[in-house]
């Protein structure tokens, strides 16, 4: 009769170093290329943020269970977490090389089932053990094939960069905070999480700004393919290294955990040592001496008050028979906005229907979005109320209300006269 103890540790040890050795195989076979090491980032980060409320719901509905003893977090076994994750997210990444993704999720899929039984008895699966697998495919599996696929092929930037805000506040904020057990309280989750919020504004904010104005992502390697000073780079050099120290320090004094303070620290030991001297030789060889001035002009852990007059300049389009556009216009141009041009919506070629920001690329934002770009010119209080303002959720209420009780869409026309012209606000 085997022994049940020999038996557990052999599922136990293929089980990671199956997956892990075919990662290795396919990386020797090939070395992956920058966008082949950033879709395996992407996809093992999602891969393990998914799988592990996966297995937590698998154990509480009783999909399945485990039963091992040693190297166990909340009932999972961490060798088999690991050895799910390296078959769900880093090397489906590098088998896209050679399937597209409607065949590699069938395969794996198909994988899983054979496999899954086969863990017995460190796995044991329920008659509805199915569902799950099916749950897990296509919550984990299909989405971090899919940021592989689009990270792989350098498509979908915008949504790429939501997705990477989203998995690094959950393996950097989430994640330590559920392992601390430092979860809040009804009486504090509420007020933490508007701290949480503000705090970590900028760096989201930013984010945004690599994937609007330097088509890339905060990834070192998928990165923007233009030097970006705009957005809350006109403030700061590292707005996302300092909003990720801003949310430990609010975490720890709302959860009361000094073990968060040490995250903080070296969160910026790590941004202004290695992260540092890394980003200044990149940005350095690809954007020479617009990088050096910049830096020297902008600091990076204390944001300016106004941005940095070199920034990335913008036009903002006011129509001129439309009173609360030109009170708009009147009121930033009152401010004395930094690289900002105010000019007649009718000197424009096209019609244009709202205010409309335009920067030098022809990106335009129009209405809320284009009133939340103008802000970023005037100073760092009205930046944040702008990133806030251009919130996915807050901007298209904001449009609704607007459009509504203010000032709905409609053509800009040329001015009737020279006075009504200077009504506008000239260029500035």
């Amino acid at each position: 009769m085997p022994d049940p103890e020999l038996h557990t540790t052999l599922v136990r040890g293929l089980g990671l170093f199956v997956p892990l050795a075919a990662l290795v195989a396919l990386g020797a076979w090939r070395a992956p290329s920058r966008r082949e090491t950033a879709a395996m980032i992407v996809s093992g980060a999602w891969a393990l943020l998914t799988l592990v409320p996966l297995n937590l719901l698998a154990l509480r509905v009783g999909w399945w269970s485990f039963h091992t003893d040693g190297a166990v977090w909340l009932g999972m076994p961490m060798d088999l977490m690991v050895a799910w994750v390296i078959l769900w997210g880093p090397l489906p990444a590098l088998l896209l090389r050679v399937l597209p993704v409607p065949l590699l999720t069938a395969l794996l899929v198909w994988v899983d089932i054979l496999l899954m039984p086969l863990a017995a008895p460190v796995v044991d699966l329920s008659r509805l053990w199915l569902i799950g697998e099916f749950a897990g495919a296509a919550v984990c599996l299909i989405p971090a094939l899919l940021l592989a696929y689009w990270t792989r092929e350098g498509q979908l930037v915008h949504a790429r960069v939501w997705a990477q805000a989203g998995l690094a506040f959950g393996l950097m904020v989430v994640l330590p905070v559920l392992v601390l057990g430092a979860v809040p309280s009804g009486s504090t989750l509420f007020a933490g999480a508007q701290a949480v919020a503000l705090a970590g504004l900028p760096g989201l904010a930013a984010a945004r700004e690599f994937a609007r104005v330097g088509a890339g992502t905060p990834l070192p390697y998928d990165p923007p393919v233009h030097l970006v000073t705009s957005g809350p780079y006109a403030y700061l050099r590292n707005p996302m290294q300092t909003s990720m120290v801003a949310v430990y320090v609010v975490l720890a004094a709302l959860l009361r955990e000094p073990a968060l303070l040490l995250l903080a620290l070296s969160a910026l030991i790590y941004g202004a040592g290695f992260a540092d001297w890394h980003e200044d030789g990149q940005l350095r060889a690809a954007f020479g001496r617009r990088w050096t001035d910049y830096r020297s002009a902008v600091r990076p852990w204390l944001p300016r008050w106004r941005p940095w007059p070199e920034r990335t300049p913008g036009v903002l389009y006011v129509a001129a028979d439309c009173a609360v556009c030109r009170g708009v216009g009147a009121w930033i141009a009152a401010r004395s906005p930094v690289a900002l041009d105010l000019r007649p919506a009718a000197e424009h070629a096209e019609v244009l229907y709202r205010l409309t920001y335009e920067a030098p690329d022809g990106s335009r934002w129009s209405g809320v979005s284009a009133v939340a770009r103008a802000l970023e010119h005037l100073h760092l209080g009205w930046a944040l109320t702008g990133w806030a303002l251009d919130l996915p959720g807050v901007r298209h209420f904001a449009q609704v209300c607007a459009d509504a009780f203010v000032a709905g869409p409609r053509p800009s026309r040329a001015p009737r006269s020279e006075g009504e012209a200077s009504g506008t606000g000239e260029r500035v």
